[in-house]
């Protein structure tokens, strides 16, 4: 397995592309495989986290000739972004990139939990995956019902489109987002790149929204954003907080230099777009650069070598994107009832009254669900439908018996009492 630490770099001034380079060509939304969308689709997101981190720690330093350092990595980092970014063709529709996105979201969460040595970091994927699964199931309806487009054409039955929790019981008090932080000195080098993977995964998916969202051509299409963008707020928020805050920013360069080695190398071994496979090649070369770089000025500003901060500069086992239905199925049948309180997680009806969690329902959503749009998109493709059903695209049915009815969104588990 490779350790990028003992790899040559490039030179660093190498790394800056001509326009040409930064334009590259776009992959079919037809024929592209759809783990080929969701590896861009995450490291659109890992280079945006890369981009906007490094303008943080612009902000916050007050030495120009480190800044000056941090500004010519960040520089790289935006060539790299633009080119990932620009590989979405100008046919594909916001909405059927937001497929992708939550078609990424389900099995990189899943994945990511299965390969996760820290229990309470699992449960944080566990029980936030069960929420991006019905994001999922939510805009593949609309996507029917507007465009006439059956999701399951464009993730080719690689991940279900059903019910999980559904997104109305999603909408809990800010405080409930909030957990607590792994340890970095003692945490295995799999949590560290866990949690940079799926903060930065989220994230992603968070800004797409709030900038998207509102550009949608209906109503029914810019409130269904709307909410779902609110959900994803909270996610980021509880992903975010598992990252150690007593890292230093020299620290998290290294851990973000290092989480973009460690993904453009498992991509680059997975890659079936010969294209695209070339793109991860070249990046992967610029952030083993950028590696030994943050390594130098983590030894020369903070008088620390690489290994204080990582136990193993050997990447674990690679990332690969594959099918995880019987996984996500798994997880919802035991995890359906389960809210977040506080740093801990609780079955719905062992709740006290009078809970937060109630407070803020009734503040979002009112005496009434007519307003909550994750629920309306489903009546209304279940009214408008011939057969009076919803969309779906299951391998074997849910695995839960509330959720299995066709002809009525089941808006009550994992909410009520």
């Amino acid at each position: 397995m490779m350790n990028p630490f003992k790899e040559k770099p490039m030179a660093m001034e190498e790394g800056f592309l001509s326009w040409k380079e930064l334009y590259p060509k776009p992959y079919s939304k037809n024929e592209a495989d759809p783990y080929t969308k969701c590896r861009v689709i995450l490291m659109n997101g890992i280079e945006t986290e890369a981009v906007m981190f490094g303008h943080q720690f612009h902000r916050n330093c007050s030495d120009n000739e480190l800044r000056r350092e941090i500004a010519a990595c960040r520089r790289q980092e935006q060539m790299q972004q633009k080119t990932i970014n620009w590989l979405s063709p100008g046919d594909e529709t916001q909405l059927e990139t937001t497929i992708g996105y939550e078609h990424v979201a389900v099995d990189l969460t899943a994945w990511l939990a299965q390969h996760e040595p820290d229990e309470y970091v699992k449960q944080c994927m566990d029980f936030a995956l069960l929420e991006d699964f019905d994001h999922l199931y939510r805009y593949s309806n609309l996507l029917d019902m507007d465009m006439n487009i059956p999701a399951h054409k464009l993730v080719k039955g690689y991940v279900d489109i059903t019910p999980g929790r559904p997104t109305i019981a999603h909408h809990r008090h800010p405080f409930e987002a909030v957990k607590r932080f792994a340890d970095f000195k003692t945490a295995d080098d799999r949590t560290k790149l866990n949690t940079l993977i799926i903060t930065a995964g989220e994230q992603q998916t968070m800004n797409f929204y709030m900038n998207i969202g509102n550009t949608y051509p209906n109503d029914p299409g810019r409130k269904l954003y709307l909410e779902i963008g609110m959900v994803e707020e909270q996610h980021v928020t509880q992903y975010g907080g598992l990252m150690d805050p007593n890292c230093t920013w020299l620290e998290n360069l290294l851990l973000h230099e290092y989480t973009e080695c460690y993904l453009y190398y498992s991509f680059y071994e997975d890659e079936t777009d010969r294209n695209i496979k070339a793109i991860w090649e070249r990046h992967l070369m610029q952030e083993i650069s950028h590696l030994h770089k943050a390594a130098e000025l983590l030894q020369k500003y903070e008088g620390k070598e690489w290994q204080q901060v990582l136990n193993s500069g050997e990447f674990p086992e690679l990332l690969k994107f594959h099918d995880t239905k019987d996984y996500v199925r798994n997880v919802l049948a035991n995890q359906i009832e389960l809210t977040a309180d506080k740093e801990e997680f609780a079955d719905i009806h062992d709740l006290p009254e009078g809970h937060e969690f109630f407070t803020y329902q009734d503040w979002v959503n009112g005496s009434s669900i007519r307003d909550v749009q994750s629920h309306v998109v489903i009546a209304d493709h279940q009214k408008n439908n011939k057969k009076g059903e919803d969309y779906r695209d299951e391998e074997r049915e849910n695995p839960v018996s509330e959720l299995r009815n066709r002809k009525k969104d089941n808006t009550t588990i994992g909410r009520t009492q």
